[in-house]
């Protein structure tokens, strides 16, 4: 990671903690950037708009679409403060964006009350490179210019 990485990763750290500070959600939070610009960010909005999709990444994705005017975020980047859930992997995956950073694991957000350990047979990253960007013993990225088998670019 460089300093621009570490930059928008301290940004959807930001949001998580705002968002929990102001009761929105729980503390997640979510930046998507394009040509080093933001074009999407949210933090988790579960309990302030009573939506359980509401989760940051999705927030920040739906944004992002609609900023760009497209439902896939081709040579974006996502930046998030924690691991994704299955249901953000899965809207991640559909939009299609080039790379994936996240801070906390799913068992740093267990431990907080966060457990979606009843999904975690759904979890396979067969396309994951590891890389630890030193902010919380951090992060997988996610990239579509890895092989994995049955995953096509469309």
């Amino acid at each position: 990671m460089n300093q621009n990485d570490i930059a928008f990763m301290r940004r959807a750290i930001e949001l998580a903690q705002n968002g929990a500070d102001d009761d929105q959600g729980g503390p997640f939070g979510c930046v998507i950037v394009r040509d080093g610009q933001i074009v999407g960010e949210g933090c988790n909005q579960v309990t302030s708009a009573n939506d359980p999709t509401a989760h940051a990444e999705i927030v920040a994705i739906r944004a992002a679409c609609k900023n760009l005017n497209s439902f896939q975020l081709t040579d974006c980047t996502v930046y998030t403060s924690c691991e994704p859930c299955p249901m953000c992997l899965g809207a991640i995956y559909w939009a299609r964006p080039s790379a994936i950073y996240f801070a906390g694991t799913r068992e740093d957000a267990a431990a907080a009350g966060f457990d979606d350990a009843i999904l975690q047979p759904a979890r396979q990253y067969d396309d994951a490179r590891l890389f630890g960007i030193g902010l919380e013993q951090l992060a997988v990225c996610l990239r579509a210019d890895v092989p994995c088998e049955g995953r096509g670019n469309k």
